[in-house]
C-alpha cells in the first residue's frame, strides 16, 4: 500500500468518525428535545385538568350554600346532612386528585418544583377555607345567645296553653351585660371566619391566576 493510498483511507476513517459522532450528538439533543416537549404536554394537560377540579369545587360550595339555605327554612336535618355527606366525599376526591398531581411535578420527568409548591398552597387555603365555611354554617345554625329560641321540655304545666316558664328570671345589670358580650362573642366569631372566608378566596384566585399565566406560556411555545 502506497503512503498515498494510507493517507486517503485516514482521511476517510477520519471523517467517519466525526459524522458518528455528529450524530450521536444530533441524537442526544433530539431526544432531549421530545423529552421536554412531552413533559411540557403533559404539564399543560394536568394544569388545565386542576382548574376543572378547582371549578369542581366551586360547583360543590354553590350547593352546600343552598342546602344551607333551604335547611334553615325547612329544618330537614337528615337531609342537610346527606348533603353534607356527599359535599365531603366531593372535597376529598378534588384534594386527593390534586396531591397526585403534586407528586408528578415533584418527579425528575417534570421537575416542576415551583409548580408543587402552588398546588400545595392552593390546597392550604382550600382547607381553610372549608374549615371557615363551616364553622359560618355552625355559627348561622345556633343564632346569637340572644335570640335563641328556648325549648320548655323542662317547665311545669298547670293547664292547657298555660305553664310556669323555668327560662323567665329577672333581668338585671349583670345579666343584661352578659347577655351582650355573649352576642358580641358570636358575632366576633361569625365576622372573623367570614373574613376568613373571604382572605381564602383571595389568594386562591391569586394562585389561580398564576396557573393560567403557565398555561398561556406552555400553550406559546
Amino acid at each position: 500500500m502506497s503512503a498515498e493510498d494510507f493517507q486517503k483511507k485516514a482521511s476517510i476513517a477520519g471523517e467517519i468518525e466525526i459524522d458518528i459522532k455528529c450524530g450521536g450528538s444530533a441524537g442526544e439533543s433530539s431526544s432531549s428535545t421530545v423529552g421536554s416537549s412531552v413533559a411540557a404536554s403533559q404539564t399543560l394537560v394536568l394544569l388545565r385538568s386542576l382548574l376543572e377540579i378547582q371549578q369542581r369545587r366551586a360547583l360543590a360550595y354553590a350547593k352546600l350554600k343552598s342546602g344551607f339555605s333551604e335547611y334553615v327554612e325547612s329544618g330537614a336535618e337528615a337531609l342537610y346532612q346527606k348533603l353534607c355527606s356527599e359535599i365531603t366525599a366531593e372535597f376529598s376526591e378534588c384534594s386527593k386528585q390534586v396531591r397526585e398531581m403534586e407528586s408528578l411535578f415533584l418527579k425528575p420527568e417534570f421537575g416542576r418544583a415551583d409548580l408543587a409548591q402552588l398546588l400545595l398552597d392552593i390546597q392550604s387555603q382550600e382547607k381553610q377555607k372549608l374549615h371557615l365555611t363551616v364553622t359560618i354554617q355552625v355559627l348561622k345554625k345556633a343564632g346569637r345567645p340572644s335570640e335563641r329560641m328556648l325549648t320548655h321540655e323542662n317547665c311545669k304545666f298547670k293547664k292547657p296553653m298555660q305553664h310556669e316558664c323555668v327560662h323567665l328570671h329577672e333581668i338585671t345589670e349583670a345579666a343584661g351585660t352578659e347577655e351582650a358580650e355573649a352576642d358580641a362573642e358570636f358575632d366576633n366569631a361569625l365576622k372573623e371566619a367570614i373574613r376568613g372566608v373571604q382572605d381564602a378566596v383571595t389568594s386562591i384566585n391569586e394562585y389561580l391566576e398564576d396557573i393560567r399565566y403557565e398555561i398561556e406560556a406552555l400553550e406559546a411555545e
